[in-house]
């Protein structure tokens, strides 16, 4: 199997795409938060004494999409064009989408994962006082289009 981040001595390396052309690009991550019924329900009151848990966890997704590269080292910097992050609260927690858009030589997966993971540490922060046993759950990529290998869907 050949790997790309992996040059002939097999030391880590970043990809070079050059030559590749910009393509218009999406990915769409999921991901969950899971916490006691007591947040569920401060939540929906917006009681949570931290303050408005959604929307600092929504402005925290977008802002970590820009970040990626800063992250991962073998990451590319690339234009982040668009970012939405949605958070709806769920009998046991919140379920967190993030679509990132680009028109970039590579892909958006990292980004759109980051914001998914870096949207629920929000979550998991602001509701840590009231429930230690807060818990990040099954961060994934649902869906990628455009570039070489074109469209996926789990």
């Amino acid at each position: 199997m050949h790997f790309t981040h992996l040059d002939d001595a097999g030391a880590a390396r970043m990809v070079d795409v050059t030559a590749k052309q910009p393509t218009v690009r999406e990915a769409t991550a999921k991901g969950s938060v899971t916490c006691s019924a007591a947040v569920v329900e401060a939540l929906r009151t917006g009681t949570v004494p931290k303050g408005d848990v959604l929307a600092v966890a929504r402005v925290a997704g977008i802002a970590a999409t820009k970040k990626v590269p800063e992250l991962l080292p073998l990451a590319h910097v690339i234009g982040v064009h668009g970012a939405v992050v949605d958070l709806a609260i769920t009998d046991t927690g919140v379920e967190i989408t993030a679509t990132v858009r680009t028109a970039d030589r590579t892909g958006v997966e990292m980004e759109a994962l980051t914001a998914v993971t870096v949207a629920a540490l929000a979550i998991v922060d602001m509701v840590k006082g009231v429930d230690r046993s807060a818990a990040i759950a099954d961060c994934r990529i649902v869906a990628k289009s455009g570039g070489r290998s074109g469209n996926w869907r789990r």
